[in-house]
């Protein structure tokens, strides 16, 4: 959600009037490389506890603000906890039920474009078939 500036600022010699709406990419707070060894990269156990990287799990900004996913501080989500529960539910029986491939065979472009979110500049089209049963 936007911001709005309550004086003229200057930052980095660009002007920002007093009054004018102000945003930040949540994505780029993320990918932040000065934090995150090769942000976009996909290594999902860089969060998993118990490895090198246990230091970097805290979602909740007490460590310092690391990710923005549910915010940080006093305006973060409450409800953290239990969607982080279930995506780890959903995303296993996912994982589990099929077989993901590109709909085109070629590599999943992670690239963005801003809209009222980030979405993805290409649209992922994947092909989902189902793991059969021993």
């Amino acid at each position: 959600m936007p911001h709005s500036v309550t004086e003229d600022l200057t930052i980095k010699k660009f002007l920002l009037p007093k009054g004018a709406k102000v945003r930040f990419s949540m994505a780029d707070v993320n990918w932040d490389k000065k934090i995150w060894e090769e942000p976009m990269l996909f290594r999902p156990e860089r969060f998993m506890v118990g490895t090198d990287n246990e230091d970097e799990v805290d979602l909740t900004g007490s460590k310092g603000i690391k990710m923005m996913t549910f915010g940080a501080g006093r305006r973060m989500c409450p409800g953290y906890v239990l969607a982080i529960l279930h995506l780890e539910l959903f995303v296993a029986n996912l994982v589990k039920e099929f077989l993901w491939k590109s709909d085109t065979g070629e590599d999943v472009d992670l690239s963005e474009k801003l809209e009222l979110t980030s979405i993805m500049k290409i649209p992922l089209r994947a092909q989902i078939i189902p793991r059969r049963k021993k």
